[in-house]
């Protein structure tokens, strides 16, 4: 098949692709899932849109994510927001007499429970947080379903396969996205409403986002081959040292090494040597850890530690921290590192997928673990609020994500759902202890 060929039928995939463009999209996934192929093995690949711009070097990155000291910074982050508490709640400008309110928000918090037949949210959350922190490119499909009570199914999307349309106008009827598959001649269009994009640290100069893990790109490539190195100098792969046999001849020196490789090497018997000079050992290095680069290695981990935004001591350098810095640290991690990425996908859950896929501008999905991080105080300080007059205790159980005592919890069906006078419904991995007001 010559190139004219393949372009032509790339060309025919994208009118064919574009005119499904304007049909009805319910029940039907368009893009492709990651279940064929490893994305290590997906490279971009332009199909029949030619002014679509790729996120460069995917495979690189997503090796680098195996890697041990990649993989601990990953799950810092990952770990620690797939597992967080959250809510669907009505948003503060809601009217709250507005009678399909509290059926949004028990929808919503239903749709982000089952987000498509295979997946839980957790699943779905996981494979979304790996891609923004890798490489800034984070993407979910949003598939109207025509149910009321799932209005939309969420599958998740290898990011590196998706490119941008550079011309695109901020017309909703035209396509902003384009997934091209491995192995696929033509790219699949998406519009806006149809595709969850999540940029981490998005810039001017490029559509496209940067991953903490490109930020350490070089780093880690250094390290990598530091840490490979020490490796083979400590198994002892990389022999530091030789034996000076004075005033030998060369049949001499071809006895003593079949000698020694046959009956000394790997037997562990001890060599008996018979000459008129003693052979003297000749070192190379000072054979002592020093060898081993630690320093530059360490030195490299705080590097990378920055790069994820997270302290070194969740990377195991813990000989500067003692008692008193170690809670600073970890709140400083959560601050910097956590907290970011987490209001990131929370804004995006509710701009793309109530807003813009559903019109629900009335509901926004919150996690609770922002809001406050000790239970205790919070408590304290809502008892205080109380006791001076300034809340009610239905108004504090709505800050808590719960129902007003006047409730009756018959109406809820057992699942902590709220009225709809601005009250949320809770959900998530661990039961809600805290909640937004």
């Amino acid at each position: 098949m010559t190139v004219v060929d393949r372009m032509r039928g790339a060309l025919r995939g994208w009118k064919q692709d574009s005119g499904a463009i304007d049909a009805a999209a319910e029940g039907t996934r368009k893009t492709a899932g990651a279940g064929m192929l490893p994305a290590i093995l997906s490279p971009w690949r332009p199909g029949g849109n030619i002014q679509a711009m790729p996120k460069p070097t995917p495979q690189n990155l997503r090796r680098f994510a195996e890697t041990p000291v990649a993989r601990r910074a990953i799950n810092v982050v990952k770990a620690r927001i797939a597992g967080m508490d959250w809510q669907v709640r009505p948003r503060r400008h809601a009217d709250a007499s507005d009678p399909d309110l509290q059926a949004r928000v028990i929808a919503g918090r239903r749709l982000l429970e089952q987000p498509n037949p295979q997946d839980s949210f957790r699943t779905l959350l996981e494979p979304l947080l790996e891609d923004v922190i890798v490489g800034g490119f984070g993407a979910a499909e949003l598939e109207p379903t025509g149910n009321r009570n799932l209005p939309l199914r969420l599958w998740p999307v290898d990011g590196a396969t998706v490119a941008m349309e550079a011309q695109w106008d901020g017309d909703a009827d035209q396509p902003r996205y384009v997934q091209t598959p491995f192995g696929a001649s033509a790219g699949v269009p998406l519009l806006d409403r149809e595709l969850m994009y999540v940029r981490l640290n998005p810039r001017t100069h490029t559509p496209f986002g940067l991953g903490r893990l490109e930020v350490a790109f070089e780093t880690m490539n250094q390290f990598l081959s530091a840490n490979r190195y020490a490796g083979k100098l400590a198994s002892n792969s990389v022999v530091q040292y030789a034996l000076w046999l004075d005033e030998a001849t060369p049949q001499q020196h071809e006895r003593l090494i079949r000698y020694w490789q046959d009956e000394v090497e790997g037997t562990g018997q001890v060599p008996i040597l018979s000459s008129a000079n003693k052979p003297e050992v000749l070192r190379f290095a000072g054979g002592t850890d020093a060898d081993l680069r630690l320093q530059w290695q360490e030195f490299l981990l705080r590097i990378i530690a920055g790069a994820f935004d997270i302290p070194p001591m969740l990377l195991g350098l813990s000989a500067d921290v003692n008692r008193s810095t170690a809670a600073e640290m970890a709140e400083e991690a959560f601050q910097s590192a956590i907290v970011p990425v987490a209001k990131l996908i929370a804004e995006h859950i509710t701009r793309d997928v109530f807003s813009k896929a559903l019109g629900w501008d009335d509901v926004e999905f919150v996690f609770n673990d922002l809001i406050v991080r000790d239970a205790l105080d919070d408590a304290n300080i809502q008892v205080q609020l109380l006791r001076a007059g300034v809340v009610t205790v239905d108004e504090v159980r709505r800050m808590r994500g719960l129902p007003p005592l006047s409730l009756d919890n018959e109406n809820t069906g057992g699942v902590g759902a709220a009225t709809g006078d601005g009250s949320g419904v809770s959900g998530g991995d661990g039961s809600s202890q805290s909640g937004a007001v």
